[in-house]
């Protein structure tokens, strides 16, 4: 897809990737550009810069999402691309309690469902449109961090592969963004297990979502040696367990 004249709406885009694709979908001449964040102080800056619309919207409230489409078909008339893009990490592992699951299952899995079900439908009437949904590589390799954060981006995956698979005949085309570490507001210290291949900006993984709308591809993965990895998990599960396994104790501080 081409995004000069299109309509956006992106979520997070008070900071990090969300706001570096405000920016680049400005660049290649977006029609209009609807910008979602909690972060209102952060938000409206960026708003501005990309003569956009900014709107609060807390993701993880469907009500908050169905809002946010509202005032962009109210601003414009229509959505052709909606970049599911919000994220919280947080660590834990069994310790993590049920309000952090649920928080992450929200956040991460619900928002790209509530978002999809005020606007693919719309989309394909109208003949088609665009749906991102930012996972991580998490969402394909797992983390050993966190399993709040490693369970619900391997559902944001799955969601997203449905999407293209039940709508993809219809029109709908469809993005999975899979980053390792991204230098963002997230990214602590050396950007742990996620950064052993080093951390890209923000404006670097924007690059790379715009060509993969270009070339309409479904993996988005800046980080190319991911695809590597998930290779060598589907050839030999055992062997990226134990992999794994390793990763898990060098990084939490386990002698074994």
């Amino acid at each position: 897809m081409d995004l000069k004249g299109r309509v956006a709406v992106i979520t997070g885009a008070a900071s990090g990737i969300g706001r570096a694709a405000a920016r680049r979908f400005a660049r290649e001449g977006a029609a209009g550009l609807v910008l979602a964040d909690l972060n209102m102080a952060g938000l409206k800056p960026v708003a501005e810069e990309v003569n956009g619309l900014a709107v609060a919207c807390d993701v993880s409230r469907e009500a908050d999402v169905k809002r946010l489409v509202l005032q962009a078909e109210e601003k414009h008339g229509r959505i052709d691309v909606y970049f599911s893009n919000a994220g919280i990490v947080q660590r834990g592992g069994l310790a993590a309690s049920d309000a952090d699951w649920d928080r992450n299952w929200r956040i991460h899995v619900m928002a790209h469902v509530w978002a999809a079900r005020a606007t693919v439908e719309k989309m394909v009437a109208r003949g088609g449109g665009y749906f991102l949904v930012t996972a991580s590589a998490a969402g394909l390799l797992n983390i050993v961090e966190s399993a709040t954060y490693g369970v619900t981006k391997h559902g944001a995956v799955a969601f997203a592969e449905w999407l293209a698979i039940a709508y993809g005949r219809r029109g709908l085309k469809v993005s999975c963004l899979c980053p390792q570490a991204v230098i963002t507001g997230m990214y602590k210290g050396d950007g742990g297990s996620a950064g052993v291949d080093g951390a890209l900006s923000a404006e670097q993984v924007a690059e790379e979502v715009v060509k993969a709308m270009g070339a309409e591809k479904f993996l988005v993965l800046p980080h190319p040696t991911v695809l590597d990895y998930m290779r060598n998990k589907t050839a030999d599960y055992d062997r990226w367990i134990g992999g794994m396994q390793k990763l898990y104790a060098k990084h939490l501080g386990e002698k074994k």
